[in-house]
C-alpha cells in the first residue's frame, strides 16, 4: 500500500477526531455543570434531585459500554459516530424543551448511549487503528484538543444562556453540535487505513521491533497475585478519589454564582479550566516520561491542594479564582494520564487490561456517587464550603494510596512475583 500524500492520513484522521471528541466532551459535556443554577431557579428543582441525573448517565454508559466495543467493531466508524452525536446532541438540545426533572433523567440515556460512542470508544478505537507508531502522541493531542474546544465552548455557552436563557441555550448548542459533527464524521473519518489504500502510520517501523516489544509487554504482575494485592485496592481507591474529585468542576459555576459571580464570569472561568485541561494534558505526560508515574501523580494531587486553597482563600479576587480554576484542569487530566501510567508501572504489561479494568471499578462507581451527592452538600448547607475541605482530604488521601502502592509493589517484586 502506498502513501497519497507527504502528510500521512493517519494526520488528518486524527485531526477530525479531535474536533469530534472535543465537541462531545468540551461543548456537550462539559458545559453542563453551566445550566444547573438556571434550571434548579427557573423550575423549583433542588440541585441534588437535578444532578442524579449525572449518575442515571454514568449507570447507562456503563451498561451500553461493552454493547457499543461490539457496534463499533462491527458497522462503518462514520455511520457508528453520527449515530453517536445524534443520541448524544439531540438528547441535550431536548433538554430545552423539558419542565420536569423526569425529563433529564430519561433523556440521560440516550444522551449516555451516545455519548459512549463519541467520547470513550471513539478516540483509543480509531487512534489505535490509525497510528502503530506515536500512539502515545495522538491520544495526548486528542485529549488537549478537547480542552481547547471546551475552553472556546464554555463562555459561548455562558453568553448563550444569559442572552437567550437557559432552553435556547441548550438546542443551540445541540443542533450546532449535530451540524458540525455528521459532516466532518461522513467526510473525513475513513473506515479503517486499509479502505483508504494505506498502511497505519509507522507500521512498518511497528512490525521490525515487534519481536522485542512482544517480549517486554508480558512482564509484570498476573492478575491472580494482583487480586490479592494492596496496591490494586490502594488504585481502585485512587481511580475512585480522582474521578470524584474532578467531577467538582461540574458544580464549580454553581459554586462562583453561589460566590455573588455572574454567569458570564463563571462561563470565562470554566474556558480557563478547560485551558487547564489542554496544558495539564501536555504536562502530565510529559511529566510521566520523564520522572515517572509515582511523581507525576504527587504533582498532580499537590498541584489540586494548591487550587482548592486559593478557591477557599481567594475572598473575591477574580485573578486568583480563574488561576485555581485552570489549576483544577491539572486533576481532570490525570484521570486519562496519570491513572493508566500508574497502573501500568505498579504492575506492568502482564495483565495490564485486566488490572486496569478491574481498578476503572473506581471511576464509574464514583461518577455514579459523586455528582448528586456534592448537590445534596449544596442544597442542605447552602454552600459548597465543606466540599471544598473535603477535596483537599481526598487529594492527601490519593497522595498516601500513591506510597502504598508503590510500597506493595516492591514487596510483590521481592518475593518474585515481578515474572514474564
Amino acid at each position: 500500500m502506498k502513501q497519497r500524500s507527504k502528510i500521512h492520513y493517519a494526520w488528518w484522521t486524527l485531526v477530525a477526531l479531535s474536533i469530534i471528541v472535543g465537541i462531545g466532551k468540551g461543548a456537550l459535556n462539559n458545559t453542563a455543570g453551566l445550566f444547573l443554577t438556571s434550571i434548579t431557579e427557573d423550575l423549583g428543582i433542588g440541585m441534588g434531585q437535578l444532578s442524579l441525573y449525572f449518575s442515571v448517565s454514568a449507570v447507562v454508559t456503563m451498561v451500553f459500554l461493552p454493547v457499543g466495543g461490539k457496534l463499533m467493531a462491527k458497522y462503518d466508524t462514520r455511520f457508528i459516530l453520527s449515530i453517536g452525536i445524534l443520541l448524544q446532541a439531540g438528547a441535550f438540545a431536548l433538554f430545552g424543551l423539558m419542565s420536569s426533572v423526569w425529563g433529564w433523567y430519561i433523556l440521560a440515556v440516550p444522551l449516555a448511549m451516545g455519548g459512549v460512542f463519541i467520547t470513550v470508544i471513539a478516540g483509543p478505537v480509531i487512534i489505535n487503528q490509525w497510528f502503530k507508531k506515536s500512539n502515545g502522541l495522538a491520544l495526548g493531542v486528542l485529549s488537549a484538543v478537547g480542552g481547547g474546544v471546551g475552553a472556546i465552548a464554555q463562555p459561548i455557552a455562558a453568553g448563550l444562556i444569559d442572552g437567550f436563557g437557559w432552553r435556547s441555550a441548550y438546542i443551540i448548542i445541540g443542533v450546532a453540535s449535530i451540524l458540525i459533527v455528521v459532516p466532518i464524521a461522513m467526510l473525513l473519518i475513513k473506515r479503517s487505513p486499509q479502505a483508504y489504500g494505506v498502511q497505519s502510520y509507522g507500521a512498518d517501523e511497528v512490525a521490525t521491533g515487534q519481536e522485542n516489544q512482544q517480549a517486554t509487554e508480558e512482564i509484570g504482575i498476573s492478575m491472580a497475585v494482583a487480586k490479592k494485592s494492596t496496591a490494586l485496592y490502594a488504585l481502585m481507591l485512587f481511580f475512585f478519589l480522582i474521578t470524584s474529585i474532578a467531577s467538582f468542576s461540574m458544580h464549580i459555576p454553581t459554586y462562583l454564582t453561589n460566590q455573588g459571580f455572574d454567569i458570564t464570569f463563571a462561563g470565562n472561568v470554566m474556558g480557563t479550566y478547560m485551558l487547564g485541561i489542554l496544558f495539564g494534558s501536555l504536562l502530565l505526560g510529559y511529566l510521566v516520561d520523564k520522572i515517572g508515574s509515582k511523581y507525576t501523580a504527587i504533582f498532580a494531587m499537590g498541584s489540586g491542594v494548591v487550587a482548592i486553597s486559593m478557591l477557599l482563600f481567594s475572598g473575591s479576587n477574580t485573578a486568583i479564582i480563574a488561576f485555581a480554576v485552570g489549576l483544577f484542569g491539572l486533576i481532570s487530566s490525570s484521570i486519562g494520564i496519570v491513572a493508566p501510567a500508574l497502573t501500568s508501572t505498579i504492575f506492568g504489561k502482564k495483565a495490564y487490561s485486566q488490572i486496569y479494568s478491574t481498578a476503572s471499578l473506581g471511576l464509574a462507581i464514583s461518577s455514579i456517587v459523586a455528582l448528586p451527592a456534592y448537590g445534596f452538600v449544596y442544597d442542605a448547607t447552602g454552600s459548597y464550603i465543606s466540599v471544598l475541605y473535603a477535596l483537599i482530604v481526598m487529594l492527601v488521601i490519593n497522595i498516601g494510596c500513591v506510597f502504598i502502592a508503590f510500597n506493595d509493589k516492591k514487596k510483590m517484586v521481592e518475593k518474585g512475583f515481578w515474572t514474564e
